[in-house]
């Protein structure tokens, strides 16, 4: 359950005008399934998308979060596993880390701001923060009071003037540092805490390669929730393949990715093509992109025969090209092969 799915999942319920409930994680300690920041949907019947506790917690959330539609008003929720836990929740799950949970409401009659500009944010290429009120003693700020800040303009602003100032320097600080914290601002007054949210689109993986072996990369990188967009010059290999999870499929000459896709909106990219000629003209059109990972399949002499091929282009392929691709994990077959790429592509991105 990653943010791409829970985007997904909130489309289909606003699509049928259901109240939801944004349940937002704001602090930790100790061992903790999410960390400040994490965020789940949950309707009023108790479905969610997106995990916070790993299924420890989410049945106790759902219930919580029905109460929260009914009086309309946010709740923060202290959960301590740290001891007495099977006493206190039935559960022994074992765990020995708290998480402080933040649960707003979202209704369509308020087009279920905060979070819709939230998923503009998601939707995008670069990380873009959101700053959520959670308790104040300030009479102008109220808990659930927002600001969605995109490209440093505001997509969404429910917060007062005097507050939007200081919430605007902790999302420049959240952007710099690269993740979610909450803090404390002051006002006039009175104190004010607020949750400062990095919102980190998903990657956008390329995959260039429509063969068999390219069916389970594409599946892998599907369960992740990143985007992927799937691109091959031969019809036949697109048309018998299976990329339906793609967000996008293609079906051009070689020479022509360039004019095709945006080059440089794409994380990482896997080259697969399992043919030489079309391999280097890829591989010269994504020398000078300033993609991070660039995935070469087949093996280590292959990797320096087309580099050797593409000439001066290939020095702008140092640090990033890693050939053969993948980690080494000891297995075969297309679902190892598979899994050792993406592992390697997660490795690089999520570091």
């Amino acid at each position: 359950m990653t943010a791409r799915h829970m985007l997904q999942a909130f489309d289909t319920w606003r699509g049928q005008n259901q109240s939801l409930v944004l349940a937002s994680v704001y602090d930790t300690a100790g061992s903790t399934y999410s960390k400040t920041g994490a965020q789940m949907l949950i309707n009023a019947d108790g479905d969610f998308q997106g995990m916070l506790s790993g299924g420890c917690l989410e049945g106790d959330l759902a219930e919580r979060a029905v109460r929260v539609l009914n009086t309309g008003q946010p709740q923060l929720v202290t959960y301590d596993l740290g001891q007495n836990d099977e006493d206190l929740w039935g559960l022994g799950v074992g765990c020995d880390g708290l998480m402080r949970i933040f649960l707003q409401p979202l209704y369509a009659e308020s087009a279920y701001q905060p979070f819709t500009a939230m998923t503009v944010a998601l939707s995008g290429d670069n990380p873009q923060v959101a700053a959520t009120v959670l308790e104040s003693e300030a009479a102008a700020a109220t808990p659930g009071q927002s600001l969605v800040l995109i490209d440093g303009e505001a997509a969404y602003k429910s917060t007062g003037q005097s507050i939007t100032v200081a919430l605007k320097a902790a999302a420049k600080l959240a952007l710099s540092k690269a993740h979610s914290f909450a803090t404390e601002v002051a006002t006039d007054d009175g104190k004010v805490r607020v949750l400062v949210t990095l919102l980190q689109p998903p990657p956008r993986v390329l995959v260039l390669g429509a063969g068999l072996d390219a069916q389970p990369v594409v599946r892998m990188i599907s369960e992740l929730g990143w985007r992927i967009s799937v691109q091959d010059h031969r019809p036949t290999y697109i048309e018998r393949g299976n990329f339906t999870v793609a967000d996008q499929v293609l079906c051009v000459p070689a020479e022509k990715l360039a004019q095709s896709v945006e080059i440089n909106r794409f994380d990482a990219v896997i080259v697969m093509s399992h043919h030489l000629a079309t391999d280097r003209q890829y591989l010269k059109q994504l020398a000078p992109s300033e993609i991070p990972y660039i995935g070469l399949l087949g093996p280590r002499d292959r990797h320096d025969r087309l580099l050797a091929d593409i000439g001066a282009d290939a020095g702008m392929l140092r640090g990033r090209i890693h050939g053969p691709a993948g980690l080494d994990i000891g297995g075969r077959g297309p679902a190892s092969i598979a899994l050792s790429i993406v592992a390697e592509m997660h490795q690089h991105l999520m570091r």
